[in-house]
């Protein structure tokens, strides 16, 4: 696959792409990486090259966002988070992952198009346990099982009003979290094959450019601007979600 240009032609963009978002502009768009990649791969081994890079996005967002983020929404969140991890490798391979893209899918288009209709409520934009316990479990869970942790973290976070750095910092250092205890799991499940680690090491040089080049597009955006790409977002990828799901059971 090394020598196959259509191999470049889609890991390129989509770890760029998985850079952009992470550096935070764009959100949720992350998921379109593995669908990417999955046209000249398999879903799974896709998965399995972008970890590692993200793990490496994930030291540069940790670098560049350290002190701009929400310390009560990781508090909140992260604890979540780790149930969710573990529940998807408690299920790994005996779950249909296509009800949980559905669900995910319904939930995100939904409230990506209230947000983009200005019809959020006001009482979601204070800090509660439950929701966020939801919402972390939720985005570990997906993160792990169909790499779509975006979404449910999006969802909690998007009605607090953050600062577009502190929501982008604030979700970089939740994922950096969950990207990081991913890494065993996916080891003992086998995802880490010497091919696997050679394709990520050889698209690795992109994860900082990423980055970088995502943190330079939220400092630069109105936080009306800001939110309403994130919206905008979360509505396509919903909708693509659901799309993904619904044909994978009607298969």
């Amino acid at each position: 696959m090394l020598t196959d240009p259509a191999f470049y032609l889609v890991s390129v963009p989509a770890v760029m792409l998985y850079g952009i978002a992470k550096g935070g502009f764009g959100g949720a768009v992350a998921i379109l990486a593995v669908p990417l990649m999955a046209l000249v791969m398999s879903p799974t081994q896709a998965a399995a090259i972008l970890l590692p890079i993200l793990v490496v996005m994930d030291a540069v967002v940790v670098r560049t966002y350290w002190g701009v983020f929400d310390r009560r929404a990781l508090q909140l969140l992260l604890p979540g988070a780790l149930v969710g991890i573990g529940l998807g490798f408690l299920t790994a391979g005996a779950m249909d992952d296509n009800y949980m893209r559905v669900l995910v899918g319904l939930i995100s288009t939904l409230f990506g198009a209230q947000q983009l209709l200005g019809f959020a409520a006001r009482a979601s934009q204070r800090h509660r346990a439950a929701p966020a316990a939801l919402f972390g479990t939720l985005a570990g869970f997906t993160s792990f099982s169909i790499h779509a942790g975006g979404p449910p973290l999006t969802m909690y976070l998007l009605p607090k009003g953050l600062p577009p750095l502190v929501f982008a910092g604030t979700a970089g250092l939740f994922f950096a979290v969950v990207n990081l205890v991913k890494l065993l799991p996916y080891y003992w499940l086998g995802q880490f094959t010497l091919d696997n680690l050679l394709y990520s090491l050889i698209l690795v040089p992109l994860a900082p450019l990423g980055v970088r080049l995502g943190h330079a597009l939220v400092k630069r955006s109105p936080a009306g601007f800001y939110y309403r790409v994130i919206s905008f977002f979360l509505v396509v990828l919903g909708v693509k979600l659901l799309w993904d799901g619904v044909s994978g059971l009607l298969a």
